[in-house]
């Protein structure tokens, strides 16, 4: 059974930077897409970033472009998300999210993906 555990969120001011963290266990998802969706109150689940599983390359929502980098390391078990100036509109919860078989078509949604974080929350507040 997978578990991504994700860890960092917290509360900061705009302009400010945080860094999360999720981490696997249960079963090595080196060859896995793995990535970010947010989820405001009253709003669906967005994408955020992804490293796409074959080549590494990273895809970000246009809006996180230049504040936002995605990560891999821990033999690509963990993902992490560094956030940099950081704006009241990134208030969210944060989801780790990955799966294995996942096409390129497909990954800016996330019912395609079969493994999700408990979420972490970010708040972006003066």
């Amino acid at each position: 059974q997978v578990q991504l555990v994700e860890s960092g969120g917290g509360t900061v001011q705009p302009g400010g930077s945080l860094r999360l963290s999720c981490t696997a266990s249960g079963r090595t998802l080196s060859r896995a897409t793995m990535g970010w969706f947010r989820q405001s109150p009253g709003k669906e689940r967005e994408f955020v970033a992804i490293m796409w599983r074959s080549t590494g390359y990273q895809y970000y929502a246009d809006s996180v472009k230049g504040r936002f980098t995605i990560s891999r390391d821990n033999g690509g078990n963990s993902v992490h998300l560094q956030m940099n100036n950081l704006e009241p509109g990134d208030t969210a919860v944060y989801y780790c999210a990955a799966d294995p078989t996942l096409i390129l078509s497909s990954i800016y949604e996330a019912r395609h993906y079969d493994y999700w974080g408990q979420g972490t929350q970010v708040t972006v507040s003066s």
